[in-house]
């Protein structure tokens, strides 16, 4: 007769063999599958994406946010929907403020303001409600430089001329923290150049308008915005405005005849008070068109964003766009731009106390 085990000895061998094969199967099992209970579907799975633009529609901001819309979402675990929303007002400020401090820090809103709002608290602007440095920086698609212009049937033919004018240029400008704002007045500053500014608009588009109709004849653009977009193409190409002065350590190749900032401000000899507050002010341009969003975003989804809009900037699609529209791809990441906004926040009072000249405060 066959031998026989008592009940606990049987139970006992039976969980051992078991053990060792559900320990097999996992070993064996070449999907790695889950349990349908045990998997989680991504955070941004069904959810929308917001992206709140500081300027309105057809500004080189905005462009750059929806042509960022119609890729991040595919980088994104989940691959939610990304919309674009403007919120223009106050060269950017409003839109700033909003993402500060209205919007919630559950990573579906982030923000593409103005790089230079960080001049607000530096010089402490009680409309500025932000912490420039408590941003949760996403990244940049560019490292910038501005330039400034003139219409060529204006009599203004050089920085000279706009030196010695008996009456200043007019220009046009959203408000402060945008380069048509400070820009001006930093040539003041450095070079001695008077304008007068024509505020009030929305955005780049409107200058535009107000340019072609000779309500004003001069602004600031950033130099990717002077070559990546309309009418500026159109205005190069045909002489319809003259490219007097940039910014950048050296002369960007398509403007060879246009003299630097630097430059200038060697020729004229200008203090070194006023040569410190350029690099301060012209940082901004260097950050490019930055996205971020509010602070106290939970890190995990902070990490996502920045990993999606990395692998963004690698996209061949948006590459290729970006190439078609003139736009020149060299990003910041968000960790850059989160050392940089402490850096420039961290200032003396000397230069805070001639930035506030510069902002008209």
């Amino acid at each position: 007769m066959p031998k026989t085990f008592k009940g606990s000895k049987v139970q006992g061998f039976n969980r051992i063999a078991l053990g060792i094969l559900f320990l097999t199967l996992e070993l064996l099992n070449p999907w790695n599958l889950v349990p349908a209970a045990a998997q989680t579907p991504p955070f941004y799975q069904g959810k929308t994406l917001r992206i709140i633009v500081g300027s309105a529609s057809g500004g080189g901001y905005d462009l750059w946010a929806r042509l960022l819309a119609l890729h991040i979402g595919k980088h994104i675990p989940g691959h939610p929907t990304v919309v674009v929303q403007n919120l223009p007002g106050a060269g950017g400020l409003v839109a700033g403020n909003f993402v500060y401090g209205l919007a919630k820090p559950d990573g579906l809103t982030i923000g593409a303001f103005n790089p230079a709002l960080y001049f607000e608290q530096l010089v402490g602007k009680p409309e500025s409600k932000f912490d420039w440095t408590k941003f949760s920086w996403i990244g940049s698609p560019e490292h910038n430089d501005a330039l400034h212009y003139i219409r060529a049937d204006s009599p203004y033919k050089s920085i000279e001329d706009l030196r010695n004018a008996r009456e200043p240029a007019k220009c046009g400008s959203t408000g402060g923290g945008t380069t048509a704002h400070y820009f001006p007045r930093l040539l003041e500053d450095t070079l001695g150049v008077k304008t007068t500014q024509v505020t009030g608009y929305q955005g780049g588009s409107e200058i535009d308008i107000a340019v072609e109709r000779n309500e004003v004849i001069c602004w600031t653009p950033l130099i990717a915005t002077y070559f990546g977009r309309e009418p500026y193409k159109r205005w190069h190409k045909t002489g319809f405005v003259r490219v007097v002065v940039q910014t950048g350590d050296k002369r960007d190749p398509r403007l060879k005849e246009v003299p630097t900032l630097t430059e200038l401000m060697q020729q004229y000899k200008t203090p070194d008070a006023s040569r410190r507050l350029a690099k301060v002010v012209l940082t901004a341009a260097n950050l490019g068109r930055p996205i971020a969003g509010p602070p106290h975003m939970p890190p995990e989804l902070t990490k996502t964003l920045r990993d999606a809009y990395a692998k963004s900037m690698k996209d061949p699609d948006l590459l290729s766009e970006a190439a078609k529209r003139g736009w020149e791809v060299e990003p910041h990441t968000g960790a850059e731009l989160e050392m940089l906004a402490k850096e420039v926040i961290n200032q003396p009072k000397e230069v805070i106390e001639r930035m506030k000249w510069v902002l008209g405060n």
